[in-house]
């Protein structure tokens, strides 16, 4: 019985409830070239993502121009998949550092807050600031 009890408690943390998420770093898909599939994701603290390496050319790194207050940054390896919790609630920009600059960005939103209060810095690439605005434009009528 107490191990039953034990079990059940275990289940019942914020722990046991935090969801895995997958996403691919790819050449190319429908929406274009040097993409994050997907390239936005809604959260809740404590979930995690996990970065697929799908190509050799590819790392998934935090942006320090988009990262929540008390947010750790990371940075993966060239070809390394990652797993990264998101603790902090806001948004965070994530790139693919030799291919930022051809606008490979993705957004993940931790918490409920509009995606429409997502900022984007001003000296980003312009493509990668042009992929932002269409993720944010994107994501923005489905929570606020």
């Amino acid at each position: 019985m107490r191990a039953l009890i034990l079990a059940l408690g275990l289940l019942a943390s914020p722990a046991a409830a935090a969801e895995l998420y997958e996403v691919k770093m790819l050449n190319r898909n429908e929406t274009g070239g040097m993409v994050f599939e997907p390239d936005y994701l809604r959260l809740q603290p404590g979930d995690r993502v996990k970065f697929l390496a799908t190509h050799a050319t590819h790392n998934a790194a935090s942006m320090a121009e988009m990262l929540p207050a008390g947010a750790d940054s990371f940075k993966g390896q060239i070809n390394e998949e990652i797993e990264i919790t998101f603790t902090e609630a806001g948004f965070y920009g994530i790139k693919c550092i030799p291919h930022y600059a051809m606008g490979m960005v993705m957004l993940v939103q931790v918490g409920d807050a509009p995606a429409a209060d997502a900022t984007i810095p001003e000296d980003l690439p312009e493509q990668a600031a042009a992929r932002f605005r269409a993720i944010i434009q994107r994501a923005a009528p489905d929570n606020g």
